[in-house]
């Protein structure tokens, strides 16, 4: 049976495995996970169980949205547009924000020159396949975005694609409670 991706939306997943206690605590009043959740289904995004096989997303013949549950106010337009990008250009396309720390090499346990921020990006949210590596792939070598990007760059194109301030990715309860103050609350 030949599948017109165009008929079939997206699915997507949203990654909470590994990455302790935040998924769970509130923004908004509501679960980072369970607003990641709303956001893809807002997104037009058909979201699959954790526990779906990878077989059945290849079948499916359309792209995966991959969603992590620690960026949960990404827009769902933004992350429409990422699968968009990727259907029309059959590229992995992954979400990303600007670097705005100072980072510093570091050569031998001293401090050495400053990197140009400029060639630094933080990995965000989305990450999504194409059709194409969706049938390629077994599944995820891993649900780390970081690790998947640099797996997928080995062997894909990929499109990084700048994320609005409101994708960033949480890493603390003072994260949490930032990202309550720049947004409006979760919409269902």
């Amino acid at each position: 049976m030949t599948v017109d991706p165009y008929d079939v939306p997206a699915s997507g997943l949203v990654i909470d495995e590994d990455r302790g206690h935040l998924p769970y605590r509130l923004v908004h009043g509501e679960a980072l996970v369970a607003a990641a959740a709303w956001a893809a289904g807002a997104a037009g995004v058909d979201l699959l169980d954790q526990t779906t096989p990878w077989e059945v997303a290849a079948e499916r013949g359309s792209p995966v949205l991959l969603h992590d549950a620690l960026c949960p106010m990404t827009p769902p337009d933004f992350l429409a547009r990422c699968v968009e990008i990727a259907e029309a250009r059959d590229v992995v396309v992954v979400g990303v924000r600007p670097v705005t720390d100072t980072v510093k090499e570091l050569h031998d346990g001293r401090l050495g020159a400053t990197v140009d921020r400029d060639r630094l990006v933080s990995v965000c949210s989305p990450i999504v396949l194409p059709a194409r590596v969706v049938a390629d792939v077994d599944g995820l070598p891993t649900r780390d975005f970081v690790a998947l990007l640099a797996w997928l760059r080995s062997a894909y194109d990929v499109e990084m694609v700048e994320a609005p301030a409101a994708a960033r990715r949480v890493a603390s309860d003072d994260d949490i409670r930032l990202l309550e103050a720049m947004t409006g609350p979760v919409s269902r």
